[in-house]
């Protein structure tokens, strides 16, 4: 939880109690279904809760922004940004329910008004959001195919609405169809623990 201070210095107490419990909820959800790896959960505040608040640093969402995670996972990016941003609606999906399970239960042990979860495909999904967002659930041409149409069209915030995507590697040859919409920022910008050297944010205007 330190390491999430030393980014964000002036969270309020809401935000810091309910970032501070994500680490023994997600110990204990691990133990019953494995969302995590164990190398992973001894980097949990790192490479999840921080990674996740990348997006964050990136964006300062408006109140009332719709949010889609798709390929949620364990609740990631959606659970920490939902604590972060109390006034925004945070949809999770993913096509497996045991993740979802996970997602619910931490969402109610920590009293998440503004967090639901589904298990659903994107493609079987009908509602449409201001962003989609998601951590590298597949090659993102795909990803871009799955979201087509699902993104709302009048912008609230200070960029386009549309997929924020956080992936890592090289991945210029997947962005060369999308060179006019889209932008790249790497995490080094924002982080500097290693684990975020190769790490980037891509956002695409839909």
């Amino acid at each position: 939880m330190e390491l999430i201070k030393k980014y964000f210095p002036n969270l309020d107490s809401y935000t810091e109690d309910k970032l501070s419990q994500l680490g023994d909820l997600y110990t204990e959800w691990n133990a019953k279904i494995n969302v995590i790896s164990r190398k992973d959960m001894d980097h949990f505040y790192e490479r999840h809760v921080l990674h996740s608040l990348s997006i964050a640093s990136f964006i300062q969402f408006e109140k009332g922004t719709q949010i889609l995670d798709v390929g949620c996972g364990g609740g990631f990016p959606s659970i920490p940004l939902a604590i972060m941003y109390p006034d925004c609606q945070f949809h999770s999906i993913d096509s497996i329910g045991k993740k979802i399970k996970v997602v619910k239960g931490v969402a109610e042990a920590l009293g998440l008004k503004n967090l639901t979860a589904e298990q659903v495909r994107v493609e079987n999904h009908p509602k449409q959001y201001d962003f989609i967002i998601s951590r590298a659930v597949t090659a993102f041409p795909a990803f871009v195919s799955l979201c087509q149409n699902k993104i709302l069209q009048k912008n609230n915030n200070a960029i386009s609405n549309g997929i924020i995507y956080l992936k890592g590697g090289d991945f210029d040859e997947e962005l060369k169809n999308f060179k006019k919409r889209a932008s790249v920022t790497p995490l080094g910008t924002y982080f500097e623990e290693e684990f975020f050297e190769t790490k980037k944010i891509i956002h695409l205007s839909m």
